[in-house]
């Protein structure tokens, strides 16, 4: 007994030192010795103490409770481990026909159909049954405890969705699968609120995947500590022949994300348009491949969408173009000017779409100096290789899209242009981790839909030993191996089969530490 009264005495300090936990109440999960669960929730039972998830398969439960009842739970008998339930957060940090986002190209998903069979269970807010652009005759989930699978009042999990799996219809965007039969489940494990979801909560929402016959669980969350329980429900869906996929995470450091860093799963660190590393994007050892994470254009619960899509074209060329935030919308055509960085009124803008390059000052001015020369549009455009977006700091009467670097070197002066931001209030930009991670999912579902034959391990060796090499030679913390590639990692198990060795895979560069 005394062994117990220090493990939970250590585990009420660990979770009382949470930024997630309340003053007044805290999450521990709980690890019974064999036989004898039934005791444990009777004698929890009579001190008042809430069981939130009962965990049979790992002879553990998840417990809600007060200080005080940590003094009564010293008396329980049969508690073999007590440990805090980690708290887990979201990782995202917005008439021109369907679009293909530009991450559908970059990992080639554009070169390979959905074959049928594989199933994606996407962790997240839930999702907009009944949107447009997003599969319905295959499509089933889990009643959780934030509410309907089949509702998403947050936004973050629709927009996951859409990534992997937005229709090929003629409107909106396409995902990396366009088949309208492709198979998802959904389990809602986030509120409207997007706060914290729980260790335990991942737990029973793997299992339900697992119990669903996923193929692939997709999951944009994370947070800084392990979990104990958290790691054996990966490390046990992973043996069961199931690929996790994970954000790496967005606090621009190179500290460890969980679930993303546990061996079992596979982490995805963000790039943007022009393959650079985003920003906010951890870097980690245990990273292991990279997607697409800065400005996806996705969907988003019906309604929700609020900055509008943008289109910039011009002769045979057409970019899709990141809405300044504070633009105005609608279409202009107009003649294009070289404005320069726009640092001052630019003199011959009367009447033209304005080419700005980004530096030295704020969007906001720019797109002004445009307008006191007499613009009816701006291009903003990077100057560096990549995408970005620009936030004007306030509301302008012009029409402002931003472009990437390469992008906008293409723009000819002199030549007529088209720019269009419509309001489509089902669709908005979002970037993260959480952005990047569907595209490795989606890409997993699409490539195994072709090798039934293969295993989830099969499949992520075949997507690592495939991914484009970004950044330093070989294998780095920014990247890890590279950008996913669907028609590669098809060519490679096409040509040399489905290897799937046996013994623990490790994450990152594959080497054990």
């Amino acid at each position: 007994m005394k062994k117990q009264a220090t493990l939970i005495a250590a585990a009420m300090s660990a979770a009382i030192s949470l930024p997630a936990i309340s003053a007044d109440s805290m999450r521990l999960v709980i690890e019974y010795q064999n036989g004898q669960g039934d005791a444990v929730k009777a004698a929890l039972a009579e001190r008042g103490i809430d069981v939130l998830r009962d965990l049979a398969d790992y002879d553990s439960l998840a417990l809600n409770l007060t200080k005080e009842q940590f003094a009564d739970l010293r008396s329980v008998a049969g508690i073999a481990e007590a440990y805090p339930d980690v708290p887990r957060k979201l990782l995202s940090t917005g008439e021109l026909g369907e679009i293909s986002p530009y991450g559908i190209a970059m990992t080639q998903a554009n070169k390979l159909s959905y074959n049928g069979g594989t199933k994606v269970c996407i962790i997240d807010s839930g999702y907009d049954y009944g949107h447009p652009d997003l599969p319905a005759a295959n499509v089933f989930g889990e009643m959780g405890l934030s509410g309907p699978w089949n509702e998403d009042d947050h936004s973050h999990g629709t927009h996951v969705a859409g990534t992997i799996a937005a229709v090929g219809n003629g409107e909106g965007v396409v995902g990396v699968n366009s088949d309208a039969n492709m198979n998802l489940h959904i389990v809602r494990v986030f509120d409207a609120d997007g706060g914290f979801a729980y260790a335990s909560d991942l737990v029973g929402a793997v299992n339900d995947c697992a119990a669903a016959g996923a193929n692939v669980i997709s999951m944009s969350l994370g947070g800084g500590i392990q979990s104990p329980i958290e790691e054996r429900a990966m490390d046990r869906a992973t043996r069961d022949g199931i690929l996790i996929i994970a954000a790496a995470g967005n606090d621009e450091n190179a500290a460890h994300s969980y679930p993303a860093s546990y061996d079992s799963v596979m982490s995805v660190a963000a790039i943007d348009s022009g393959n650079n590393h985003a920003y906010f994007s951890q870097r980690t050892a245990q990273v292991e491949i990279a997607g697409p994470g800065v400005n996806t254009l996705s969907t988003v619960p019906r309604g929700m969408g609020t900055g509008g899509v943008g289109q910039v074209s011009q002769a045979e060329n057409a970019f899709e173009a990141a809405p300044a935030v504070g633009s105005a919308t609608g279409s202009i055509t107009a003649l294009v000017t070289d404005c320069g960085l726009g640092t001052e009124a630019c003199a011959d803008a009367a009447g033209k779409i304005c080419l700005i390059e980004r530096g030295e000052i704020a969007f906001g001015e720019k797109v002004a100096n445009c307008e006191a020369g007499g613009g009816v549009g701006t291009i903003l455009y990077n100057n560096v290789p990549g995408s970005f977006g620009a936030d004007l700091g306030g509301d302008t009467a012009l029409v402002a899209v931003s472009l990437s670097q390469a992008e906008g070197e293409a723009m000819v002066a002199g030549m007529e242009a088209n720019i269009t931001i419509q309001p489509m209030a089902d669709y908005d930009y979002k970037s993260g981790t959480s952005m990047a991670t569907p595209h490795v999912s989606g890409i997993a579902a699409l490539v195994w839909s072709h090798f039934p034959e293969c295993s989830g391990t099969g499949i992520r060796l075949a997507l690592r030993e495939t991914a484009k090499d970004l950044g330093p030679d070989g294998y780095d913390y920014q990247f890890g191996w590279g950008l996913v590639q669907a028609k590669d990692a098809y060519d490679y198990i096409a040509a040399n089969g489905c290897k799937s060795p046996k013994g623990k895979i490790h994450g990152g560069d594959g080497s054990a530490r």
